[in-house]
């Protein structure tokens, strides 16, 4: 498929692409898992249909993928270098004139097709989706979709009824034991109770439902100067109740997440809007842009954490980079709450993490690519050897106590 590149740099693709693929996957996994439990704790109280758990799993997805590219990014040209350098392949590369500018011509060329997909993602896709995410929570908890009538409670339903229902059956598709009391405009009350009913779906309109009553009662109070009721009995009668109209839900835009990049542009930097506002806009923007701009040094952190020392086959330049890059996204959230609330100008506030984290992987780049034999994250390396070192001899020093505990008993045993 990309016969047209040199082989080497289709060597490096193959050896990048797999595990960035399997970090994007595991990352966005653990996430969607973590949300998913959530979800379907607060549908089965909502009482909500299942199906709405992935809808909403679905409109989150975007959000975590703007977290999950970075680190598949960053955790996939690790481990192609980290292959390279503990295999020797790398020091043949550098032997025959390759150095880090030559074979970082590929992660950069794949850093750019995700930086554009990035863009997209947390300056139009995300904001819609997230909309659509808070859509979807304002319709279960306002019973858009589908009644959520808890068993052995009354309900209210449109502000205007009350329900009770004493027995569900077939996953509420049968209701046994039910009392309504409904009024209406007039000052008329209904208290209807019946045996059974079950909930339908109407064709003429979607914001209405049906619930049909089967073997009941109706007790009808006019609320005038007649005291006496009307009481009437019936086989089926049918009960529409009214269901809030999704047009009511506000409009996107409550918070600054929800606007897309010429919205965040028009409002952030406009005369017509609040301080408040302009702030938060602000912040949002320089949030956005600074996570993106991030992803083009995230190859020169890559190298730099990924080859050991020699004769060593460590794995903390792996726990280290997935610590900055965590720690940084965190900073960069932090900061975007503190200049929301205008406690400081968004420029410092996001600008201001980027130039030291940049300064410090370009340091650590020109360590470990023009430094013979430098190491960026030595002092850590060595520190973590010692400390490997004590644990083993701890373990062995209570493996050899176990031994001699257990030489005189074994002895015994056997005379």
């Amino acid at each position: 498929m990309f016969k047209f590149l040199p082989s080497i740099d289709r060597y490096i693709l193959r050896l990048t692409v797999v595990p960035m693929m399997a970090v994007f996957v595991l990352a966005a996994s653990l996430l969607l898992l973590d949300k998913m439990l959530r979800l379907f704790d607060f549908v089965a109280v909502e009482g909500g249909p299942v199906a709405v758990v992935f809808k909403m799993l679905g409109a989150l997805i975007p959000e975590y993928a703007s977290l999950a590219i970075p680190l598949g990014l960053l955790l996939g040209i690790l481990f192609a270098f980290r292959k390279l350098a503990t295999t020797s392949e790398l020091d043949v590369l550098h032997a025959v004139g390759m150095g880090y500018g030559r074979l970082l011509r590929v992660p950069y060329a794949i850093t750019a097709v995700l930086v554009a997909v990035n863009v997209a993602l947390v300056f139009y896709v995300q904001p819609v989706s997230r909309y659509y995410y808070e859509q979807l929570e304002y319709e279960l908890r306002s019973g858009a979709l589908g009644a959520s009538i808890k068993v052995g409670e009354f309900t209210t339903l449109a502000d205007r009824m009350a329900l009770r229902i004493e027995e569900s059956e077939d996953n509420g598709r049968q209701l046994k034991g039910i009392f309504a009391r409904v009024s209406n405009d007039k000052g008329q009350v209904l208290s209807i109770s019946a045996r059974e009913g079950a909930f339908l779906a109407t064709t003429d309109s979607p914001d209405t439902i049906i619930l049909r009553l089967t073997d009941g009662t109706i007790v009808q109070d006019t609320g005038g100067d007649k005291q006496t009721p009307r009481v009437l009995s019936f086989t089926r009668h049918d009960l529409p109740i009214d269901l809030p109209r999704i047009e009511e839900f506000r409009a996107r835009g409550d918070a600054e997440r929800e606007y897309i990049l010429p919205e965040l542009l028009s409002i952030g930097w406009s005369d017509n809007t609040t301080e408040e506002k302009r702030d938060a806009s602000q912040a949002s923007f320089n949030f956005r842009l600074v996570e993106v701009v991030m992803m083009w040094l995230m190859p020169l952190l890559a190298v730099a954490l990924a080859v050991p020392p020699k004769r060593s086959s460590s794995a903390l330049g792996v726990f280290v980079s997935i610590v900055m890059v965590v720690s940084y996204h965190k900073v960069n959230q932090y900061a975007e709450d503190v200049a929301a609330l205008g406690l400081v100008d968004p420029i410092l506030g996001l600008w201001g993490p980027f130039v030291l984290f940049a300064a410090l992987i370009l340091w650590m780049y020109r360590t470990i690519a023009f430094k013979p034999g430098g190491q960026p994250i030595g002092a850590l390396e060595n520190a973590f050897a010692k400390l490997s070192k004590r644990i083993a001899k701890l373990f062995k020093r209570k493996r050899h106590r176990a031994d001699d505990f257990a030489s005189p008993v074994a002895a015994e045993a056997a005379e």
